[in-house]
């Protein structure tokens, strides 16, 4: 896996901090003022991980996270924000856009690299059967690729981890605090309602009515339990 990261700051003290730290963590920061030339760079030589202030000259990084999941060379990779916007809104929208980890400024250079560590463990292949398959989804954890109706579908890792992670234990109920210990860890941005945010995003994404799902089910008051329906 490359140890390129991405990061895009106008703040030329905050940005060459970030990059002394990363760099000795054993990553190659390429740094970034504006989002002008980000992209195209990325299509290039594809980085490991973005980490994206959101105020930035010229644009923003919302704005860029949403052109990088909308490119399928780029889409799975992941994203971190940097940025002062905490709130719980502010984090809700950063994951509906697709991010994978939300650093508030101002934040410690250790803490910042450690998300780093912990957003990258997330892209480690999950133990045990390579592919599970029902009816016309197939997840292959070995190359972490969705194929849903025999078209590949896009996601993100942390996406793809937590639904992974409901595949492999069909019928049972974890509640949120369970998926947030098994699928995210210790990172610190996410709540209960940021597992619902994903949810919903894993619907859209495997079921043919996410209005009405068949395979990832919501329990009132306990959780989340995925289901394999029988074959009739």
């Amino acid at each position: 896996m490359s140890t390129t990261v991405f990061v895009l700051e106008d703040d030329t003290d905050i940005a060459r901090l970030v990059e002394h730290h990363l760099q000795a963590a054993g990553y190659t920061p390429r740094l970034f003022p504006t989002p002008l030339n980000l992209l195209s760079e990325a299509e290039k030589q594809s980085p490991a991980l973005f980490l994206l202030d959101i105020m930035v000259p010229g644009g923003d990084g919302l704005d860029v996270c949403r052109k990088l999941r909308a490119n399928p060379q780029l889409s799975s990779i992941p994203i971190i924000f940097m940025t002062a916007k905490a709130s719980e809104n502010d984090r809700v929208l950063g994951l509906e856009l697709g991010a994978d980890d939300y650093v508030t400024k101002p934040f410690a250079p250790r803490e910042l690299v450690a998300r780093v560590k912990a957003v990258l463990r997330r892209f480690e292949r999950p133990t045990g059967p390579q592919t599970i398959q029902f009816e016309d989804v197939i997840i292959d954890a070995g190359a972490m690729q969705l194929r849903v109706r025999g078209e590949m579908t896009t996601t993100t890792a942390t996406e793809f981890r937590l639904l992974d992670y409901l595949a492999r234990h069909p019928g049972r109920v974890f509640s949120r605090d369970h998926l947030l210990d098994a699928v995210w860890g210790d990172a610190r941005f996410v709540t209960p309602r940021s597992v619902d945010v994903y949810v919903r995003r894993i619907r859209e994404k495997i079921e043919v009515d996410p209005e009405n799902p068949r395979y990832l089910k919501t329990v009132r008051g306990a959780g989340y339990r995925f289901e394999v329906p029988k074959p009739a």
